[in-house]
């Protein structure tokens, strides 16, 4: 259903301010494929959103990698009706942006066989550790409970960067979030309070980190990892708050100025293609012209995220231009196992010579508002779409009746208006496709970063259903932070985890 602060504007605004994972110019070749609808109809990039709407999307999805450490099962309390489970890092908890069948939830129902887990807290996607998920709705409310109150006692390790202070550490700086999408917080006088005692376990001089447990008081978002930061010692491999290329060399330690600011700049391509950008145009602008230059253009209707005027939309609290700065950087640079898709975005020609993604996505009229069951979708008219999604049986497209591939040159069903039914949709051809050959010699026009070729190294470089770059699995050590839940103490009892094995003394990894 439509958000409060999607109404009266217009689709296409309303995606790419909300989701960044592709560009502008993507986002609008989406749309036109006609993947999204509204109440049932086929939407278009300047559909506007109203109250009540039903907005749907169906898209060809790509769950990123995730470690090969399973779940561990700590504890199954039978009786009480509840399990104890050790959560390895960059499995987040609930299926959320490109991520749901590898999630906690997913897992613990769908292959560990739970009929149905309540999840009271969460852990973020790249912390390990810890979990305590009743089993029924009545051990949930009861726990629920105890969190709300503040009496259930936690405590992590953290591997950070230096040499952490022998005595004990207390910060008590109020934590706000500044954007959304990132889910970046900084420390800032509006922000809700919040509390972390720090003690220091060891440090390693051969790696120049402390091994420290923390014990957080409250539970606000990402709250040891930008307390660590504001104190100088941010997690070893934090790929957010430990970032040179995102704070500058003074890692955000004491905070960041909050003086607001009104400037916003454009969104600017990687160095390496500036002079590639300015020749073809931007993939973040819907006209040739970029920055300035299509400001200045009369009549022209420029989208927030065009401009950068998307910066700070979701923040509760006018932003400095050093926060806007951060922003930017981070959301160019994205987390830094993204960082080569991030920047192979900026030279993806492939979609451009392309055909529409989902052609033919007619949908079954859906019942009355008053009854319809909490959960259900729609279906669609093919049945075998429907199949799909109900059992992931793979669509056989070489039936007549099929659905037609999106590589294959077929007849593609373009709208002309959201309201117009699916029998009068003129049809017209696709492009003319271009080859892997023809494809492999535009990029070659274009020159890479000495640290992000894996594109072109790849056997695939790109999916044939969506387009998406596609590259080899990251390191381990990019896929999860120093950050672990090692003991939860509640009314159920205390229940805790061994060290993890990156919390050994003398220990190291690879940080290229």
């Amino acid at each position: 259903m439509a958000k409060e602060r999607w109404l009266g504007r217009e689709l296409l605004e309303v995606v790419s301010t909300e989701f960044r994972d592709r560009s502008m110019e993507y986002y609008r070749y989406a749309l036109e494929s006609g993947v999204t609808t509204i109440n049932g109809r086929i939407a278009r990039p300047d559909t506007i959103i109203l109250n009540g709407d039903c907005i749907q999307n169906v898209v060809h999805r790509h769950e990123p990698p995730v470690t090969s450490t399973p779940v561990r099962i700590i504890l199954h309390d039978v009786e009480r009706e509840f399990i104890v489970v050790d959560k390895p890092g960059s499995i987040p908890v609930h299926a959320s942006g490109r991520y749901f069948r590898n999630t906690l939830v997913e897992i613990l129902e769908k292959e560990m066989g739970f009929k149905k887990v309540y999840t009271v807290n969460r852990l973020d996607r790249l912390t390990s550790g810890l979990m305590i998920i009743p089993l029924t709705a009545e051990r949930a409310r009861q726990l629920t409970s105890e969190f709300m109150a503040s009496t259930i006692r936690k405590e992590y390790v953290a591997r950070c960067k230096g040499e952490f202070p022998i005595e004990e550490v207390i910060c008590e700086e109020p934590l706000l979030t500044v954007d959304r999408q990132m889910g970046l917080n900084i420390v800032h006088p509006e922000g809700k309070p919040a509390k972390t005692v720090f003690n220091r376990i060891r440090y390693d001089p051969n790696t120049n980190t402390s091994v420290v447990r923390c014990e957080p008081l409250t539970g606000r978002s990402h709250q040891i990892r930008v307390h660590l930061q504001f104190l100088g010692h941010p997690i070893a491999n934090d790929p957010v708050y430990s970032e040179t290329k995102i704070w500058g060399p003074n890692l955000g330690k004491g905070g960041i100025d909050i003086v607001p600011s009104d400037e916003r700049s454009a969104p600017a391509p990687p160095p390496h293609l500036q002079s590639h950008t300015e020749t073809v145009g931007s993939p973040e602008s819907l006209t040739k012209g970029i920055g300035e230059q299509r400001q200045s253009e009369p009549g022209t209707k420029l989208l927030p995220r065009e401009t950068g005027q998307d910066i700070g939309m979701g923040s509760p609290v006018p932003l400095s231009s050093e926060a806007v700065d951060v922003i930017t950087r981070l959301r160019n640079m994205k987390v830094r196992s993204d960082e080569d898709e991030d920047w192979s975005r900026w030279r993806d020609v492939v979609f451009r010579a392309k055909g529409k993604l989902m052609p033919n996505l007619a949908l079954k009229p859906q019942p009355p508002s008053n009854q319809r069951k909490r959960g259900n979708y729609a279906r669609f008219v093919d049945e075998k779409l429907n199949r799909a999604m109900d059992s992931s049986v793979p669509i056989d497209y070489t039936s007549p009746n099929s659905v037609s591939s999106p590589i294959a040159p077929s007849t593609v069903a373009t709208p002309s208006d959201a309201s117009t039914p699916e029998s009068e949709i003129p049809s017209t051809p696709p492009p003319v496709q271009l080859s892997e050959d023809e494809v492999l010699q535009k990029i070659a026009t274009m020159e890479p970063q000495a640290e992000s070729t894996a594109v072109v190294q790849s056997d695939n470089l790109y999916c044939p259903e969506c387009y998406l770059p596609l590259h080899p699995d990251p390191k381990p050590e990019r896929l999860y932070i120093f950050l672990h839940a090692k003991r939860y103490t509640t009314s159920l009892g205390s229940f805790e985890t061994d060290m993890p094995e990156w919390a050994a003394e003398g220990w190291t990894w690879d940080r290229s």
